[in-house]
């Protein structure tokens, strides 16, 4: 059995508990090195086979996965943040489909939220936000055109941006030429809810700078939202003349 399993966005106290219990009773673990918290792995038994993943191919990854299949043994294969979010676990789900080795995948907590945790905002405030865009800039793996941030930029909602700090100066840019004024708030968090985490406020005119003041050119997620600063009406849903199907209007 092979488990996909996601480590959360750094902290390691915010995988979930059946992630932590797989992770604990796991034969084999492959880890994404260059983003797992490695203090994870001191979930590990003592006797358990660790591979990171960082330094190999897919099919080398795969071929640790039928090797532990064939010795019936039980791999947790780790994740950064949630698997389904840029996590290329498809490729490795097909290729275990083909070989009829079953396995499963349990959620973990994005780093687009840990972020939201970390700066202490919601990205849904009523009147001013619903709708959260994650995407990201694209490089080696491309992004099709209709989805490119110039374009979604068009929305002005919420958008937290994966993968591509290192292009912040194209980042800003495009979201400008796309519709989000320069006063725009952004915020950049570098390796959110990790013991070194680092918070950057700005806003589109100004954020590009201090990134490069600051540094950063990796592991960071980039919030652009109105949200992060802004006068709202609060949400109706507790309002004392709101009624539903629980509580009846108080006045």
């Amino acid at each position: 059995m092979v488990h996909f399993v996601g480590a959360g966005p750094g902290d390691p106290e915010l995988i979930t508990k059946k992630g932590a219990r797989l992770l604990s009773e796991a034969d084999v673990v492959i880890y994404a090195g260059s983003l797992v918290n490695p203090k994870l792995l001191e979930l590990c038994k003592r006797e358990a086979k660790i591979y990171n993943s960082a330094t190999m191919t897919l099919d080398e990854v795969l071929n640790v996965m039928y090797d532990a299949e064939e010795k019936n043994l039980t791999t947790v294969r780790l994740h950064t943040g949630d698997p389904a979010i840029y996590g290329a676990i498809a490729e490795q789900m097909d290729a275990l489909n083909e070989k009829q080795i079953v396995y499963d995948v349990i959620p973990g907590v994005s780093s687009f939220l840990g972020a939201a945790a970390s700066l202490k905002k919601e990205y849904t405030l009523p009147g001013i936000s619903q709708t959260v865009i994650i995407t990201r800039q694209g490089g080696r793996t491309p992004v099709p055109e209709s989805e490119s941030l110039k374009k979604l930029a068009a929305h002005n909602s919420t958008m937290c941006i994966f993968l591509s700090v290192h292009k912040i100066d194209e980042v800003v840019n495009e979201l400008i030429e796309g519709g989000y004024k320069k006063e725009t708030p952004v915020a950049v968090v570098e390796k959110a809810t990790w013991e070194d985490e680092q918070i950057l406020w700005g806003n589109l005119e100004n954020i590009a700078e201090k990134v490069h003041n600051a540094k950063i050119a990796k592991t960071a997620m980039i919030v652009v939202s109105p949200c992060l600063d802004a006068t709202y009406e609060p949400s109706r849903l507790y309002a004392p003349d709101f009624s539903h199907m629980f509580r009846e209007a108080k006045v």
